[in-house]
């Protein structure tokens, strides 16, 4: 099955895979039934996927399917050592896998408290990534809003599986190009609008909300931050801000895997609210860099409308034209022409986490 046409929504109560027909999209078949899925990779061509839950009393789990979802096994989660006694910062203790992806035989997870895992077996076994981890800068993160930092971002470049860029909340972006031996802090250009002006441009203070990467050229990234958009073109080494449309303020953006100019983005009011612009769900999509910006409504509500959009709650297919847009109030909209019209897959669903194709 091609990647457009099937899908994946991890929500509060179950992962779903969709399936896409004529009709739209239906949904296929219900994984962990009542159980909150925070976080999923999608199926490999040979049909290996992870699944990421958050259990509450009981933790966090990792699951594995080798089948492309029809079964799943649960396999280690990430662990943190020991926290010596006089440890800056939260506990070293695993809240949530916030983030999955491939590079080559490595699978990264970022992981709140702000860890990078990775794992060479297929979730077997993880190792915590000690260089960046150790820094003493981490000192400094912050929570973006929860008790402890978050790593929300995982880009690896799709040619060269030593060379990954990550987000955290609130920890800027950080670069590594030997396979995480080395780091460097790369959010040069970002504002923390939030902090004291001394602080303001400081790179370890900076709250990306979702960092993506553009396939066919990895050096251009694009970042929803709190304080606004910012997009790279020289691989994270320095960020230049855009203004969209409506708000720059949201969560969610999407980069066209081919085309290096196109992005979408979800906006919303502000931090301190948090909720479509005027009661009205749109999209904002530039397709020149962030130069013009086309605002999309066609098909999504347009009156009385509290659906927000998480970080990874927008996923565009590797066609560039097939985006689903997912929100906490259990909203699923589809769109097959780039985002120009949208449909309704449905508006009852559990609050959705993460969406991906696959």
């Amino acid at each position: 099955m091609s990647e457009v046409d099937r899908a994946w929504v991890a929500t509060r109560k179950g992962l779903i895979e969709l399936r896409r027909a004529r009709s739209g999209w239906a949904v296929h078949r219900t994984s962990f039934l009542g159980e909150p899925v925070t976080m999923l990779l999608p199926p490999d061509a040979g049909g290996r996927m992870l699944a990421a839950l958050n259990l509450g009393h009981f933790g966090v789990k990792l699951h594995a399917s080798f089948d492309a979802g029809a079964t799943w096994t649960e396999v280690a989660t990430p662990q943190y050592p020991p926290q010596p006694a006089d440890a800056e910062g939260p506990a070293w203790k695993l809240i949530q896998v916030w983030s999955l992806e491939r590079a080559g035989a490595t699978v990264w997870a970022g992981t709140m408290p702000g860890g990078l895992f990775a794992s060479r077996d297929f979730g077997a076994s993880w190792s915590l990534v000690r260089p960046l981890w150790d820094d003493p800068r981490r000192s400094q993160w912050m929570g973006g809003g929860n008790e402890a930092p978050g790593m929300h971002s995982l880009c690896p470049h799709p040619q060269d599986a030593g060379d990954l860029v990550v987000g955290i909340s609130c920890g800027g972006a950080w670069r590594t190009v030997d396979g995480g031996d080395h780091w460097h802090l790369r959010a040069d250009g970002m504002v923390a609008d939030y902090m004291p002006p001394e602080l303001a441009h400081d790179g370890n203070t900076q709250d990306p909300h979702r960092i993506v990467r553009c396939a066919a050229r990895p050096e251009v990234l694009w970042c929803q931050h709190h304080g606004g958009i910012w997009r790279s073109v020289d691989s994270a080494a320095r960020w230049q801000r855009l203004h969209a449309p409506v708000s720059s303020f949201g969560f969610a953006v999407a980069a066209h895997p081919r085309d290096a100019e196109t992005a979408w983005f979800v906006p919303a009011v502000s931090d301190m609210c948090r909720a479509p612009v005027d009661g009205a769900l749109c999209v904002n999509r530039t397709r020149d860099g962030g130069r013009s910006w086309d605002t999309l409504r066609e098909g999504l509500p347009q009156r009385d409308c509290y659906d927000l959009v998480y970080r990874h709650g927008l996923d565009v297919a590797a066609d560039g034209r097939s985006l689903l847009i997912g929100s906490t109030t259990g909203g699923l909209w589809s769109s097959s022409d780039g985002g120009d019209q949208w449909h309704t897959v449905s508006l009852n669903l559990p609050p959705i986490a993460a969406l991906r194709f696959g």
